[in-house]
Order: structure tokens, then C-alpha cells, then sequence
């Protein structure tokens, strides 16, 4: 008996934010094409239906992180994980959107069949069964790290510890830390958005950080959001906000790049008043790199830096030496004793949603590729990974991809192809695809692809530019191919020279001295609980 075979003319992988974008584009722009969502978890949102950690938010503003065709209306411009929720919540029931999107199911393996010209995609439901569907283009917006799993360094004495260890990305929802002494260790986002929020409970948070990070403070609302949501249509408020708030963005970081030492004078004098003395900010808040080599972390309204002058939270940056049964030993000889431990320690990059991708049967290797305008992938064809932005809104970027997606399919329909990729000449420049030094990078730079060295190959990371090269610029360009799939299984052959990019790779990160185990941002989320606080394993997902 022959295997039923789905046809589809688009499968979107994942329903986070990039996933519900691209899925309310396509109902928009294309209404004719037939396409689905798969999510692998029973519920939209991603990130933000994932983590449950106390205080989880927007690490930036919401004007930008907010869907360009659904104003954000809130008054606070950082938004809340439930506030966010609520928002894409909104957006699938008044577009209808649940109407496309499949839950609790993975794609497991998608295969780009030349001869067919289609991906022959293999999902697995929840109950363990599979089936296949053929879809001419495949849209993956599945993030860019581990949902099961994040980074956990290999502290000496860990299972020694005799309390309660809670991982940001398992977090037990139950956990009650009122009145508990809590260590958070890890100073990027995650630990600067955790430690105010436990302390408000907590007896008290010491927040152990290996070495600083930038972070600076702006106030949870905007007067001029304030004063236009009074006078003008929400969409008109909505692009004045979206305007301000991408120009500040591209701003600093272009300021941070070209006078990083003029930024970090600037953000050391605002973190030096917000704290008034609590904490020596040539200690704590002093990073070994520049501005913009790492993601700056936002805090609303002062609150980290609040907390530090209440005495609420005490900074201790030095390393750890190891773990004991009552808490940390540091380097320095300092014991902190913790009834709870918090460790925020950074990300698990992953490609895909974790599917295994090939090409013609031969698989696709991460880091023999180059991205082509952040968004394609040379010699893979009808694909496209949804990848926002590092150094700005995430979201600035993924609108752009759903507009190039639908003008690209648009032109494909109306010349009759069939398949289009970038195409790119052998032993063309190859350069690291992420210019940040964060810790998660650094040790993904042996499995994630690269970028050339100028455009359509390189990508800058700037929105006002990309606005231009991407939504306003021809789109048949010298670099894509349309219906010539004879390249592409030679390409993707496994050889002895995909061990090269590897090397270099890894001889650049040497030579920048950077310890790719370092511990200083992002969550983790291997699990290990002591005291009957044993949060069960989430769900993996692919969105």
C-alpha cells in the first residue's frame, strides 16, 4: 500500500514570533497558496510560552519587537512574557491563524528531492507516529537555540550540592523562594532579568558573574508613546515609535563600533548613578570587551541597580572554584551559602529546530554554508531560515524575510519555476556569520554557517540599510538560480574539505582569546533538583 503524501506549497516550521509572522503574511499577501504551521509544543509563542522564570521580559523595545502590521498598545515598552503572550494570542484569533497551525507535532527530516523539486518533509506527531509531506518551499522558524537542553558548564562538586538548583529554562513553576538565601550566577540577560524579580521575595540574591556585562537602564514606559496614544491612531503612534526606536538601536550600535570607548564611558556614568555608591562599578559593571562585542543587557527602570542599593542583591564577580553542599566556594576563598542556586549560564545553539536536512540524500552541513542576505543559504534550495536581528529587535529582521519570501515566490509563480538557491563560486571569502563574542556563539562557530565578505553574501546587521538592499532593491540579483539543481549534490557530498571551515573557524577563535566556556550570559536548562523540586521535562519544540 502505497504512503499517503501531503502536498503543500509552503510548510512554516515553528509558531513563535517568527512563525506566526510568516504565517499571517502568507494568508495576506498569498491567500491562494496552501501552506501549514508545525509546532512541536501545544502552544504558540515559543520563548515565550517556554520560559517561566520570575521577571521574564523583552530584552528589547516592543515598538520594534511587535509586529509592524499589530501595534503594540501596552504602555510599558518592555514587555512582559505574559503581556507578549497575550499579544500573539490576540493575533492568531482575530487572523484566524490557528485554522493552519498543527501542535505537538516535529519535523523530524526534511529531503530536498531535485528530481521532484520539492522537500519530502517527515513529521513526528506526538504519539510517535509519522507521516510526509511535499512542500516546494520550506520556511524554518524555529530560533536558533537547543529547547530541550541549554548550556551547562562543568562546575567541580556540582552533585555535591544538597539545595534546590532551578534552570531558567526548566523552571518549576511551584518553586517557592520567599524568605530563601539565592545565588543566580550568570550576568547577561537572563540573570539581570532573574535577580531583581527573585529579590523582591528572597531573604536576599547574590549574583555570581565570571566577568561583567554591559547593561543599562531605561525607563519602562515612553512619554512620547504616552502623549501620541492620546492624539493619533494607534498605527500612525505605531510607526512615529517604530521609527524612533530603530534609529536609537542602529545608533548605538554604530556609535558603539566606531567610539567604543566614548559608549563605554557613556554607559559606565549612567550605571555609576544608578547605583549611588552601592557597588564599585570598575568591579561589577565593567566588561574585558567593547560595547556591541556582546549583546547589551536592558533593564527596565533601574531595577538590578535598584536592588543592589536596597541590599536586597549583592554582585560577586570572581570565578567559581566549585560547588559545595551549602552553596559556592569562589577562587578568592569567599564561601556563599544559597538555599537556592539559579544557573544562568548561556544558550545551546541549534540549527533547525534540530531536523535532519539533506540535500538529495546527502546531508546538510552547517558550516559549509554561506547566508545570503540573512536569510538563504548557499546551494540550498527553496528554503529560507526566519533570523532576526543580534544587534537590534529580532523582528525588524523577520518582517523583512516575509516581504522577500512573498516577492520571491510571486516572481516565481509568474516565471514558472520551480526551485531557486544562492549560488556560490568555490573558495569564494567566508567569514564568521555572528560578529558578537558571546559565549553561545563562540562555541556554536564549528557548526553554524558563515557569511561572505560583501553583499548579498554579507550581512551587516543594519535595519535602515536592509530596508533598501532587501525590501526595495531588485530581487534577481547574479547570485540566485532558478531551476538548475545540477550543482547541488556535488556540493553537498560529504568530502575531507568540510573539516577545513571547522579549522579556521576555530584557529579565529583563538587568536581573539575568547573562552568559548566562558559563563556570562544567556539560560541553561539541564535540570537538577535536590530537594522534591523535580520540574518535568518540557516538551521539545521547534518553534
Amino acid at each position: 500500500m502505497n504512503e499517503q503524501i501531503e502536498s503543500l506549497d509552503v510548510l512554516i516550521v515553528g509558531a513563535g514570533i517568527s512563525g506566526l509572522g510568516m504565517c499571517y503574511n502568507l494568508k495576506k499577501k498569498r491567500s491562494h497558496t496552501s501552506f501549514a504551521v508545525i509546532e512541536g509544543r501545544e502552544n504558540i509563542g515559543g520563548t515565550w510560552d517556554l520560559f517561566k522564570y520570575p521577571g521574564i521580559r523583552s530584552d528589547s523595545d516592543m515598538y520594534t519587537f511587535a509586529y509592524s502590521f499589530k501595534p503594540w498598545t501596552e504602555k510599558e515598552y518592555i514587555g512582559s512574557a505574559e503581556r507578549i503572550n497575550n499579544y500573539l494570542n490576540e493575533l492568531v484569533r482575530d487572523e484566524n491563524l490557528d485554522h493552519y497551525i498543527r501542535f505537538q507535532q516535529k519535523v523530524t527530516a526534511a529531503n530536498w528531492d531535485s528530481s521532484q523539486n520539492h522537500w519530502l518533509v517527515t513529521v513526528t506527531r506526538h504519539d510517535g507516529s509519522d507521516y510526509k509531506i511535499a512542500a516546494k518551499f520550506l520556511s524554518c522558524c524555529s530560533g536558533y537555540y537547543n529547547y530541550e537542553q541549554g548550556y551547562l558548564p562543568k562546575f567541580e562538586g556540582y552533585d555535591d550540592y544538597q539545595g534546590t538548583m532551578a534552570h531558567p529554562q526548566h523552571w518549576p513553576e511551584d518553586l517557592d523562594y520567599s524568605g530563601k538565601r539565592v545565588i543566580v550566577i550568570g550576568s547577561g540577560a537572563t540573570a539581570v532579568t532573574v535577580v531583581p524579580a527573585m529579590a523582591k521575595k528572597a531573604a536576599h540574591v547574590t549574583m555570581v558573574q565570571r566577568s561583567p556585562s554591559y547593561i543599562f537602564s531605561r525607563p519602562a514606559s515612553d512619554v512620547l508613546f504616552r502623549i501620541l496614544s492620546r492624539i493619533l491612531p494607534a498605527g500612525i503612534t505605531n510607526r512615529i515609535m517604530r521609527a524612533k526606536y530603530a534609529t536609537l538601536q542602529q545608533l548605538s550600535f554604530v556609535l558603539s563600533k566606531r567610539f567604543p570607548d566614548f559608549m563605554r564611558s557613556l554607559v559606565r556614568s549612567m550605571n555609576k548613578k544608578d547605583l549611588a555608591g552601592a557597588a564599585d562599578v570598575d568591579v561589577h559593571f565593567k566588561p574585558n570587551y567593547k560595547p556591541w562585542d556582546q549583546r547589551m543587557a536592558l533593564v527596565p527602570d533601574a531595577d538590578l541597580f535598584n536592588s543592589v542599593r536596597s541590599g536586597k542583591t549583592t554582585i560577586v564577580t570572581d570565578h567559581i572554584e566549585r560547588f559545595t553542599e551549602t552553596g559556592i566556594l569562589m577562587k578568592s576563598g569567599e564561601k556563599i551559602d544559597a538555599d537556592i542556586i539559579v544557573p544562568a549560564t548561556g544558550l545551546d545553539v541549534q540549527l533547525w529546530g534540530k531536523m535532519n536536512l539533506t540535500v538529495d540524500g546527502n546531508p546538510v552541513v552547517g558550516n559549509t554554508l554561506t547566508n545570503y542576505k540573512g536569510m538563504m543559504f548557499s546551494q540550498v534550495p527553496n528554503f529560507v531560515w526566519v533570523f532576526g536581528y543580534t544587534n537590534a529587535s529580532w523582528t525588524l529582521k523577520a518582517e523583512l524575510t516575509y516581504g522577500y519570501v512573498c516577492r520571491l515566490l510571486e516572481h516565481m509563480e509568474q516565471n514558472g519555476y520551480q526551485s531557486v538557491h544562492p549560488h556560490q563560486e568555490p573558495n569564494a571569502k567566508r567569514v564568521r556569520m555572528l560578529d558578537l563574542q558571546s559565549g553561545y556563539v563562540e562555541r556554536a562557530l564549528d557548526r553554524i554557517p558563515s557569511q561572505g565578505s560583501e553583499f548579498p553574501w554579507c550581512n551587516k546587521d543594519l535595519y535602515l540599510k536592509d530596508v533598501f538592499a532587501i525590501k526595495h532593491s531588485k530581487l534577481v540579483d547574479d547570485v540566485l538560480r532558478f531551476d538548475d539543481n545540477d550543482s547541488l549534490a556535488d556540493f553537498h557530498k560529504p568530502s575531507p574539505e568540510r573539516s577545513t571551515h571547522t579549522s579556521e573557524l576555530k584557529s579565529e577563535l583563538t587568536s581573539k582569546k575568547v573562552d568559548p566556556h566562558s559563563v556570562q550570559n544567556g539560560t541553561s536548562s539541564q535540570t537538577k533538583t535536590n530537594k522534591k523540586v523535580k520540574p518535568k521535562p518540557k516538551q521539545s519544540s521547534i518553534a
